[in-house]
């Protein structure tokens, strides 16, 4: 559940759901290893990745895209549903919106499904098929909600589907209570204005939505927004090299860790890893980060 949060809060690099994939594999829990695997996928669909080559326990989360998951089951506690998401939010963002809107349609009436339709809205309409937008299904489960995003994202949705949008745009971007739903509706802001000739306002919100999407390492929607910003006359240069791309899963886990104040010996505890392992890993870890010891680990940002 915890590495669900953390995937709807934007933080692809997150390792929670590789602990849980691992606890799980250990205990024999297939179900949940199975919805570890489907969550691993997604974070590595939103930073672009191919999911056939992006890591352990990715490629053969929800194999055949319909949402159903590799237990054996039918995905009903939204195991499978989230792999099959993945695969769509990788076409959605590198552009395949028919793919993407295809394999949202599997996925529209399972559990958990009302979460995906704000993603069917956007591939529908980007398709030029707008009235596949299931729009008021969104619609009535976010008022239900009273959530202040869910309410935001709603009007993402109308915003895509009027023809006066500026209104509904401009309360898309006024929630920042999940960031990378912020950055997306920025994103298509920022395009509706370059279109309708008002670069310099389309400029701040892409600039803003670039941000967010480096942030989180969502290389792919970081590339459109960077190629929008470009398109609204503004040059925006990819980041330097990310020193989080260069730690494997179980160091990213273990320096953050290790920043907050803790020993290696509660490291092991609370990873089920021997002191002397947690050392190893730190061993490893602190050339990658350009750092020699715990005092600069803490001054680093380890938790975009």
């Amino acid at each position: 559940m915890l590495a669900e949060t953390e995937l709807l809060l934007g933080r692809t690099r997150d390792t929670t759901a590789t602990e849980a994939l691992r606890i799980a594999q250990d205990t024999g829990q297939v179900r949940h290893a199975s919805h570890a695997r489907g969550l691993l996928a997604f974070a590595a669909a939103l930073r672009g990745e191919d999911l056939a080559q992006a890591g352990p326990g990715t490629g053969d989360a929800g194999r055949d895209g319909s949402g159903r998951d590799d237990s054996g089951g039918d995905g009903s506690g939204g195991e499978g549903d989230w792999a099959g998401r993945a695969q769509a939010m990788l076409d959605l963002g590198r552009g395949r919106f028919e793919a993407a809107l295809d394999r949202l349609d599997l996925l529209a009436h399972r559990p958990h499904g009302v979460y995906f339709v704000p993603d069917q809205v956007e591939a529908a309409v980007r398709s030029g098929r707008p009235h596949l937008a299931p729009v008021a299904r969104f619609e009535s489960w976010a008022r239900a909600s009273g959530r202040p995003w869910a309410r935001a994202v709603r009007h993402r949705c109308l915003a895509l589907l009027a023809d006066e949008p500026e209104e509904h745009f401009e309360q898309a971007v006024a929630c920042s209570e999940l960031p990378f739903q912020q950055a997306r509706s920025r994103l298509l802001y920022g395009e509706w204005l370059r279109r309708s000739r008002r670069k310099s306002q389309a400029r701040t919100q892409l600039r803003a939505a670039l941000e967010t999407f480096e942030q989180a390492g969502a290389a792919a929607w970081a590339a459109h927004a960077r190629a929008e910003l470009r398109a609204a006359g503004e040059a925006a240069a990819p980041p330097a090299d990310d020193l989080l791309a260069a730690l494997t899963p179980q160091e990213l886990q273990i320096v953050r860790l290790a920043a907050t104040g803790a020993t290696n010996k509660e490291i092991g505890a609370q990873l089920f890893l021997s002191p002397k392992t947690v050392g190893h890993h730190l061993y490893r870890a602190f050339p990658k980060l350009g750092v020699s010891n715990r005092t600069e680990l803490a001054r680093l940002s380890l938790f975009a």
